[in-house]
């Protein structure tokens, strides 16, 4: 039962700090403001305690997070930015484990060498969830925010590759080589891409089986969609390759498919519907569990500190400052080498980089936040060695870990909106000119659609319509398709026609919900009749708000 009203009042949480957020005078991210409350909830006074059991944090939350990031991300813009991502989710997150670890075992004493790379390990993958709250949706330019998107769904198995080799070491049940350690990793990596790939093509064929057999019930497909990215990882996990990449894979290649496309119209909708309230409870209880970790932390921290002979406390909080510091200027001056690079070996084909300029470039270094992944990667380290001794300096670990992704999101609310101000981030000329495109092209070929089909219709005598019928009605819905096909040049008078009848049909179907509810309060129609028709407006309703 204490779990239960653990889980609502974590749940009631996350919804309030949305309202909280909102009601603030200042502007505060969403994700530090559910930190402060999981850490305000956590303090004595409330009792709110939640064990962070790592490997369940990491099978609850982090696959479905990465299955909807994968499933957004679009594979032709990812393919395109293939050399980049990789430039920053594998070979900058080994650098950073070389450059940074050996920076942490020279400058934190008590740290040894090894754990040093563990530590640096964690703190490598940054988090696209925890940027996109402290900024906004649609503040950092397309260009940078898709390869950092793409840079946060890789580096994360990366990193967390380089941890279970480090610790591996350490615990004595692996000895290091780079040929050992190469062909280890490209067995996960690949591994996880294709048990992704596989789950996710079998889920599309047994969606395409299930709709044949049953019909079309969205809340069977729903759920088994919903259960997809679990079914990756574990299954990826059980077979010691990646389950996070396969998650990817997974959402990934749910959208290459065109699995999606060809579901019934009630399960597209539905589901993403259901996937946006998933999203936004996952990432909060994300960060909320981060709240409630840090007062435990600290407290566990500082004590264990003040009673090392050894480490002085204002240390480890300068250890935090110089590591985050670090960690930022390794990440500038490998994405200026890449600019380089690109400028001087890449000259037919240059990177992406190519063209950034070092305003760009900074925006990209502050972009590299830490989030909760690294906070569950540093307590999944173990509490003891096979020889039953401690884990060397895991508390100082755990500390400076947590310092770090805090450090990350306090410095990024103030360095990003200083560097985004006055940045253009979306071309709307340009927008408006595509949706006209798509518009004219569209109604284009619907126009010939629909002569084809009634001349079909007219002479199809089983269907029986009267020719007359046929031509007012195919005439009705080609004028409309004509008005929307004259939209390559822009007319003003076409977009006040089109805007007109849109805001007179919602009124029209606003007036016929309540008429419905009318005839149901006077027991004209039945219940089940009202919740029927209503549907089908409120389907009409969506679909006229989102083209206006």
């Amino acid at each position: 039962m204490e779990i239960f009203f653990t889980i609502l009042i974590m749940t009631l949480l996350v919804s309030v700090s949305g309202m909280v957020t909102r009601m603030l005078p200042f502007r505060v991210p969403l994700p530090l403001m559910q930190i402060a409350l999981g850490a305000l909830f956590a303090w004595p006074q409330f009792g709110l305690h939640v064990d962070f059991n790592p490997e369940l944090f990491l099978v609850l939350f982090i696959p479905p997070l990465l299955f909807a990031d994968g499933w957004k991300t679009p594979t032709s813009e990812f393919l395109q930015h293939g050399r980049e991502i990789i430039g920053l989710a594998l070979v900058l997150v080994l650098i950073t484990v070389a450059g940074i670890g050996f920076l942490i075992y020279w400058l934190v004493p008590g740290i040894p060498l090894v754990p040093a790379f563990a530590l640096a390990a964690v703190l490598s993958p940054t988090d696209a969830v925890a940027l996109s709250g402290i900024v906004g949706e649609g503040r950092i330019p397309k260009k940078i925010m898709g390869i950092l998107q793409g840079e946060a769904l890789m580096n994360d198995a990366s990193g967390l590759v380089s941890l279970k080799f480090a610790v591996a070491v350490v615990m004595g049940t692996m000895v290091f080589t780079v040929g050992g350690a190469t062909v280890e990793f490209l067995k996960v990596a690949i591994g996880g891409l294709a048990a992704g790939i596989i789950v996710s093509l079998v889920y599309g064929r047994s969606l395409r089986l299930m709709s044949r057999w049953s019909g079309d019930e969205p809340a069977t497909q729903i759920l088994l969609l919903f259960l997809l990215p679990f079914a990756s990882y574990l299954i990826a996990e059980h077979f010691g390759v990646s389950g996070i990449l396969a998650a990817v894979a997974a959402g990934m290649t749910i959208t290459r498919s065109g699995v999606m496309r060809t579901a019934p119209l009630a399960m597209r909708l539905r589901a993403n519907s259901v996937w946006a309230m998933l999203e936004f409870v996952f990432n909060g209880m994300v960060f909320l569990l981060l709240g409630l970790q840090l007062p435990g932390i600290m407290e566990t921290s500082l004590a264990t500190a003040s009673a090392d002979p050894n480490v002085e406390v204002w240390m480890l909080f300068a250890d935090i400052v110089v590591i985050y510091i670090a960690l930022i200027a390794v990440r500038f001056i490998w994405l200026w080498v890449m600019k380089r690079f690109s400028l001087r070996f890449l000259k037919n084909n240059p990177m992406s980089f190519s063209d950034w300029s070092t305003r760009e470039l900074s925006i990209a270094a502050f972009a590299g936040v830490r989030g909760a992944l690294t906070l569950a990667g540093v307590l999944a380290i173990p509490l003891f060695l096979k020889d039953g001794s401690l884990f060397p300096a895991r508390y100082e670990m755990v500390f400076i870990s947590a310092g770090v992704i805090l450090f990350s999101l306090v410095v990024g609310v103030v360095m990003l909106p200083l560097l985004l101000r006055h940045i253009t981030v979306t071309d709307h000329a340009l927008i408006s000119r595509e949706e006209r495109i798509a518009r004219s092209a569209t109604a284009e070929v619907a126009i010939v659609t629909v002569q084809k089909m009634a001349e079909r219709l007219a002479a199809d005598s089983k269907e029986n319509i009267d020719d007359e019928v046929i031509r007012e009605v195919s005439s009705r819905v080609i004028g409309n398709l004509r008005r929307r096909a004259g939209g390559r040049s822009d007319d003003t008078s076409t977009a006040q026609e089109e805007n007109l009848e849109r805001r007179l049909r919602l009124t029209a179907l606003r007036s016929e919900r309540a008429e419905l509810y009318h005839l149901r309060a006077t027991k004209q129609i039945s219940n089940e009749t009202l919740l029927k028709m209503v549907h089908d407006l409120d389907l009409l309703e969506t679909l006229l708000i989102e083209r206006s």
